[in-house]
């Protein structure tokens, strides 16, 4: 490993495969998935790495890169953008009562980002983007966390959105016209 690359570890969802077998096992590996341990979780493959890679995003993509050349088409990275009170608290190693005061504006700065759902029901969720960029503009976390943090969510989406226009190809063609349209005027 050179000095410019670094470890990551994250993990990769595999939707339509339900089994491990030898052949898949073959496969990932002659594909260049020798770093990633394979699972089975709740009935879904789920693949481990520990990639060196120059950052988060370089290694998340050669390993879907390699996977897909496995013949493991449909994949996402097991790390949701939504967050709740406590898995910010986790996630920063704080507690869940110091995000609350965040949150509330009784410590901290002030102008904790809102939440963006979940809101009426009492279980307010918030992007992790925007709660890990407002930790960081308050030297609170690391920009490495910021970037991986956005990274991971920039390839989730482009990941659904394909997953989208497999399952469900003339809704995404209309919405994504529909909307592409609405951001141009």
């Amino acid at each position: 490993m050179s000095d410019s690359t670094r470890e990551f570890e994250f993990t990769l969802l595999c939707e339509h495969v339900d089994a491990i077998d030898t052949d898949l096992e073959n496969a990932l590996f002659e594909a260049g998935c020798d770093d990633a341990t394979i699972s089975l979780e709740y009935g879904r493959v789920v693949l481990t790495f520990c990639r060196s890679a120059l950052s988060m995003k370089n290694a998340i993509i050669s390993a879907i890169q390699d996977v897909r050349r496995a013949g493991i088409e449909e994949l996402r990275v097991d790390e949701c953008d939504l967050v709740s009170q406590a898995d910010i608290g986790r996630l920063i190693g704080r507690s869940r009562q110091l995000v609350h005061q965040y949150i509330t504006g009784i410590r901290g700065p002030g102008a904790f980002p809102p939440p963006v759902c979940h809101i009426t029901d009492g279980a307010p969720l918030w992007y992790w983007c925007e709660v890990a960029q407002w930790l960081y503009d308050h030297d609170l976390i690391l920009k490495q966390t910021v970037d991986d943090a956005q990274e991971k969510a920039v390839i989730n989406n482009v990941l659904e959105l394909n997953y989208y226009r497999h399952i469900q190809p003339d809704l995404t063609a209309e919405v994504t016209t529909a909307l592409g349209q609405l951001a141009d005027t």
